[in-house]
């Protein structure tokens, strides 16, 4: 049953004022108990050899796709502070975010949950669906539920300072519940120092925004902490500065995939943010003391939406945002860590972003907390290329149809192979995406008994997290179009003359 405003309130706001309250305790109360205790005790880090409590920025870019960094391959963004990121740390292959659209991928990072377990399936507040479906639309959460324990949260029980700058997008829409939507803010979640918004100056308002993350490094210097910085860009409206639009029309390729100029100038501007952090990390003294992570909460979006889209291209991979393909969920990931993480490796295990969570509470010497579930596994053996993790497999439960044009659908990524369910259409495919990473082959035909087994342990796991999927529409019309009005349908499927297909005829 989907939580409530008041069932929320009534069972678990409580829980949420009383850890707050420990919280407080905690850090006025017995500041001079700790400050001794730190003194003169041990305290647990990643490697014992570090005397202090490590240090996290997390930076996560919006609709970032797989392809748009030069060390991923692209050859029309400039992206040299990131590729020297990956020069100074580890650059995975196969990372993925939670979704193929951004909040319940946001959700994943802060809870360390898959977005099914808490029913928040779909960026907010998205609601694309047709209204003649094969499938009837279930209901979602809207929000993510104050209950949820946050990796800031647990971090600022261990003593941390926290800040949140940019894009929250977890909490309820004030329009509907104005007393939720305070509950929810980013504020109330674990973040001491919140700064939303900044200036914007034709960049997404990146440069602001990181000279408030400078200013927290800054003024966080002696004290452990953790960072987390979500851009705005890539994300559309697509702008950039005049300057470096005429830069990227002069070197865009029209026979290349990728040479959007005004996107090719967010990426750069992004970049440019990426040296200017970590430069001052570099500055501070504090680089050998700080994990740098590098992520994107989804693929680039290649189709039309918006003015000026598609804004970029996820070849080899594909499709992209709003779809389960490998475009829509395979994202650039890099972690930084002078003297733990090795310099210029790379990582080909595939990981989620359900992981950062129990690897921040790792390296901080944090306890789990014992009222929060978490779905991923600490990334540190990999990370210090000194042992493996210990699942076989990740999962995906998209049951929407995207803005983009996206259908819902689930997927498990299980070694080198990857399972498809199209709840759309009833079909199943299975790639093997190591060797085919354009997901071209379906190998359902040649490996029937594999197939029925991934399917088998695919829906164990939906059971497992109580997900909610769409039923059978009793009032679905075969003979009609999908939209009774094309210009409902996503801006893609006009342009391709998919507004007016009928269910059967869209996959």
């Amino acid at each position: 049953m989907l939580p409530t405003a008041i069932s929320i309130h009534a069972d678990a706001q409580r829980l949420k004022l009383q850890r707050i309250s420990m919280t407080r305790f905690l850090l006025t109360t017995t500041t001079i108990f700790l400050l001794s205790w730190m003194a003169g005790a041990r305290v647990v880090t990643a490697d014992s050899h570090n005397p202090h409590r490590p240090n996290i920025v997390m930076i996560l870019v919006d609709d970032l796709g797989y392809s748009d960094i030069g060390c991923y391959g692209s050859r029309y963004y400039q992206t040299p502070n990131i590729d020297r990121l990956a020069d100074q740390g580890m650059r995975f292959t196969d990372a993925y975010a939670a979704c193929p659209v951004c909040s319940p991928t946001r959700l994943s990072i802060v809870a360390g949950k898959y977005p099914a377990r808490v029913g928040l399936t779909d960026w907010l507040a998205g609601d694309r669906w047709p209204d003649n479906s094969p499938l009837r639309h279930s209901q979602w959460q809207k929000y993510m539920p104050p209950t949820e324990i946050t990796v800031a949260e647990a971090l600022r029980t261990n003593g941390y300072e926290t800040a949140m700058i940019g894009k929250w997008h977890l909490n309820a829409n004030k329009k509907f519940d104005v007393e939720m939507q305070k509950q929810t803010a980013a504020d109330v979640q674990g973040f001491e120092v919140l700064q939303p918004l900044g200036r914007n100056q034709s960049d997404k308002q990146v440069s602001s925004m990181t000279d408030s993350a400078i200013e927290f490094l800054t003024k966080n210097r002696e004290c452990p902490f953790l960072l987390y910085f979500a851009h705005f860009a890539v994300h559309t409206p697509l702008e950039a500065k005049p300057n470096l639009i005429k830069k990227y029309e002069k070197l865009a390729d029209p026979s290349d995939p990728q040479s959007n100029p005004i996107y090719a100038g967010m990426v750069e501007t992004v970049d440019t943010s990426v040296g200017r952090l970590v430069a001052t990390l570099d500055e501070l003294n504090l680089a050998d003391n700080t994990m740098v992570v590098f992520f994107s909460d989804n693929g680039g979006l290649h189709v039309i939406e918006a003015p000026n889209t598609p804004a970029t291209s996820n070849e080899p991979l594909r499709g992209g945002k709003g779809y389960i393909d490998e475009g829509g969920i395979r994202v650039p990931m890099i972690v930084r860590w002078p003297g733990v993480v090795p310099a210029a490796s790379t990582c080909t295990t595939p990981v989620s972003s359900v992981d950062f969570y129990p690897t921040f509470l790792e390296i901080t010497g944090t306890t789990k907390p014992s009222q929060q579930q978490l779905d991923g596994e600490s990334l540190m053996p990999i990370l210090k290329n000194k042992g493996t993790l210990q699942r076989d497999a990740i999962f995906w439960h998209y049951p929407h149809y995207s803005n983009q044009g996206g259908l819902p659908a689930g997927a498990m990524r299980q070694g080198d192979f990857k399972l498809v369910e199209h709840y759309h259409s009833g079909h199943t495919r299975l790639y093997n995406v190591v060797n085919d990473i354009g997901e071209q082959h379906d190998l359902v035909a040649q490996m029937p008994g594999e197939t029925a087994a991934m399917k088998k342990k695919f829906y164990r796991w939906l059971e497992s997290v109580g997900s909610r999927a769409p039923s059978p529409n009793l009032t679905y019309d075969p003979s009609k179009p999908l939209y009774s009005k094309a210009s409902k349908a996503p801006k893609q499927w006009q342009a391709s003359g998919k507004a007016i297909l009928r269910a059967e005829e869209i996959e």
